[in-house]
């Protein structure tokens, strides 16, 4: 767990810090990248150092702490019990997952807007609205995490020893679920919907590039008349284009593998299964996704490349001008 939290970390404040260092970042790309990378850091910052600290407090005292499964469950005629941390982890987590969705889905269809549309990606896709969607976002995501809690008091948020982590946990009717436990199906059903648009975006600016790919061998080999346009496709995608759009296609294939077992874990739980092994490794799989951004970037993008080594180029001067002036004291 200290490993990923580190991990986390250090790879999305490298992410933020090379995309604040160059003119890529300006960019509407760049915009939803950073928006990515902080949702993630939060992640790193307070979702996995939270159960660091519980398995820690664990060790030490032997002793579960309050907000442990099963310590302090409040009833459902009395509502919420004392505060403990995981009311805030708990949606802290639900809602960076469901702003990583939607922010893969906005870079999805701003990049399907540059390869279908690239004479009017200037107007459609604006600073303005990007900006905006990036904030809608975000106060849908964290709306939508604590939807449970705003719509039934059937619901509370423990530390769950199978997991761990803090998760939603049904207030048992001696030892029935409540009547309303399939609200926690909005979770799923919000998720595969944006990742389903995802993938139908992505295959629409596939088949565009593969078309035009097509077009463009033909061309070279002089099977088409010159008359067809620049390249064999009058409104044909830059390479960067194409190739950004293949990189959001890896990102989305690498969250929904990571978010699938979190998905069949709740329904499962909604129906009445516990599958405690198979949590545990559902929630840190998805975890360990948050530090797989800047490896995709730096395999995938050029331009995060040359940030990345600027970047390290900077460090390693600015230790070498500390070596050779050391401040006086």
């Amino acid at each position: 767990m200290v490993s990923l939290a580190f991990a986390i970390v250090v790879g999305n404040v490298v992410t933020l810090t090379v995309f604040m260092q160059t003119r890529h970042s300006q960019t509407l790309q760049g915009y939803l990248k950073v928006s990515l990378a902080i949702a993630d850091m939060m992640v790193g910052v307070l979702v996995v150092p939270f159960s660091v600290y519980t398995e820690i407090s664990l060790i030490v005292t032997s002793t579960p702490p309050l907000w442990y499964q099963g310590i302090s469950t409040p009833s459902r005629e009395g509502g919420s019990g004392p505060w403990q941390p995981c009311m805030l982890i708990g949606p802290v987590f639900a809602g960076c997952t469901f702003v990583s969705i939607s922010t893969i889905f906005l870079m999805t269809v701003e990049r399907s807007v540059a390869i279908l549309r690239p004479l009017h990606k200037d107007t459609l896709v604006t600073r303005h609205r990007t900006l905006f969607l990036i904030l809608l976002s975000w106060a849908g995501s964290f709306l939508l995490a604590m939807t449970p809690l705003m719509l039934s008091n059937s619901f509370t948020l423990e530390y769950n020893e199978c997991s761990r982590m803090c998760n939603y946990a049904p207030l048992l009717i001696g030892h029935q679920l409540p009547p309303d436990a399939n609200i926690l199906l909005l979770f799923p059903a919000f998720d595969f919907s944006l990742l389903g648009g995802t993938l139908a975006v992505n295959i629409l600016s596939f088949t565009s590039i593969r078309r035009y790919s097509r077009k463009r061998k033909l061309l070279s080999e002089g099977s088409l008349g010159t008359d067809t346009g620049a390249g064999g496709c009058p409104h044909r995608p830059s390479f960067s284009d194409i190739k950004a759009a293949k990189t959001i296609g890896i990102l989305t294939f690498a969250f929904t593998a990571s978010f699938s077992p979190i998905a069949v874990f709740v329904l499962g739980n909604v129906v009445g299964y516990t599958w405690c092994n198979f949590s545990f490794f559902a929630f840190w799989i998805l975890s360990s996704n948050r530090c797989c951004n800047v490896i995709i970037y730096s395999v995938r993008d050029h331009h995060f490349r040359n940030g990345l080594t600027l970047l390290f180029q900077r460090a390693w001067l600015f230790c070498g001008c500390l070596a050779k002036h050391p401040p006086s004291h």
